[in-house]
């Protein structure tokens, strides 16, 4: 299986930094997947959630406010002004899921965006 190396970088430092077998984005044209390979590309990135899949199948999610992505056939790099991770195994997941949800009402994007991405990260808190 073919992997990709993946970082999530914001002013406040590194969320994320591996391999990933996929990756959802919240572009500013509408979400889409990165797999490894994947033709150059740069991209703006709206309010949202980023998904990551590991190599073992699991998720993770990230809320972002908005940023920037570059893809290239073996690495993707994301610069976002301000992300929240979402980890599975986060013993304080309530604490990350308030976290992330003002972090997105706080992004000066259309209310239809930060609705839909508050969703998702409620929806993340009712799973895990």
């Amino acid at each position: 299986m073919k992997l990709m190396k993946l970082e999530i970088i914001t002013p406040k430092g590194v969320i994320y930094d591996g391999e990933a077998k996929q990756v959802t984005l919240p572009g500013s044209e509408g979400e889409f997947g990165v797999l490894p390979e994947h033709a150059t590309l740069v991209s703006l990135l709206k309010t949202g959630i980023i998904t990551i899949e590991m190599a073992d199948s699991k998720k993770t999610d990230i809320a972002i406010n908005t940023g920037y992505v570059k893809v290239d056939e073996s690495k993707v790099t994301c610069i976002i002004d301000g992300a929240v991770a979402l980890h599975a195994d986060d013993s304080d997941i309530a604490a990350k899921i308030k976290e992330a949800t003002e972090l997105l009402k706080s992004a000066e994007t259309s209310n239809a965006a930060i609705a839909s991405a508050v969703s998702r990260v409620e929806h993340i808190g009712k799973i895990r």
